[in-house]
């Protein structure tokens, strides 16, 4: 009886995750009491403290339970908004860009052929390694990270839309065509519904991308933002610093796809969902 009620269901879900994250946690924090391996994995307490350090300094217990380092030195807020002003513009110019060049490829054969070849080696080329052209062209601010970040963000857009409209059912559009649906209807009508739910599930990934762009780029050349936030912990093997910023990432991360998935379940009510999916 006491199992039944216990057992991962839809009601009881988020405690099972929050217990496996507590869990996690005291694995870690017991590992971290081996000098050598928080060397390598740093402190939950640590980390903790870090980010305290970084979002509330003034509230920061002198001689307490955590060292202050460099993260209390740190600005985060300017950091942070650096960080997110490239995400949201890489996130944004790619999307746009992604989703009108993948609805004129699919709905354009000719030009589709021709460019395919293009399309494909542009994809395949590990474009990380145009950091140092874009910080050439761009300089060093905020255009360099946003061009290498809207280069991912953007083939994963127009990959999906691209699919997404090539797979509009024939049946629907000749069905469309015989009640004499012109162009510009078939494609709010038919096409866009028809690639939306292939779009969102791209721009869950492209959320993420966005944030690789713009951190790699601060990496390879930058004065402030979260990466480079990290780049200068990694330089004095603070690992703890490292951390606290993986963290303040995944969570702004994680807050940017809560509000891509809070777009979709809008503009997405027509269709159907799963249990999980909701759970999800």
């Amino acid at each position: 009886m006491v199992w039944n009620t216990l057992k991962p269901s839809s009601k009881n879900m988020r405690l099972w995750q929050l217990a496996l994250l507590v869990f996690g946690l005291a694995v870690w924090q017991l590992l971290s009491r081996d000098q050598k391996i928080a060397f390598f994995l740093g402190e939950p307490l640590q980390v903790a403290g870090r980010i305290w350090s970084w979002f509330l300094p003034w509230a920061w217990p002198p001689g307490g339970l955590f060292p202050e380092g460099l993260a209390g030195r740190a600005d985060i807020y300017k950091h942070l908004a650096t960080t997110l002003l490239e995400t949201v513009l890489a996130f944004g110019i790619g999307t746009v860009g992604g989703l009108a060049c993948g609805l004129w490829l699919a709905l354009a054969p000719t030009a589709s052929a021709i460019l395919a070849p293009y399309i494909k080696a542009a994809n395949a080329m590990p474009r990380v390694i145009l950091a140092p052209i874009f910080a050439l062209w761009f300089g060093l601010g905020v255009w360099s990270k946003v061009a290498l970040a809207v280069t991912l963000v953007f083939f994963v857009v127009f990959f999906n839309v691209y699919q997404g409209v090539r797979e509009v059912s024939p049946v629907v559009l000749a069905n469309a065509r015989m009640l004499g649906a012109n162009p510009r209807q078939l494609l709010r009508t038919v096409y866009l519904p028809s690639a939306m739910s292939w779009v969102f599930s791209s721009l869950h990934t492209s959320v993420g991308l966005a944030f690789v762009g713009a951190v790699v780029g601060e990496y390879l050349g930058s004065a402030r933002g979260v990466g480079y936030l990290i780049l200068q912990a990694e330089g004095t093997f603070d690992v703890n610093t490292v951390f606290a910023g993986i963290v303040v990432l995944t969570v702004c991360a994680l807050v940017l796809d809560a509000l891509v998935g809070l777009a979709e379940r809008r503009l997405m009510r027509w269709q159907p969902r799963a249990a999980v999916s909701e759970t999800l």
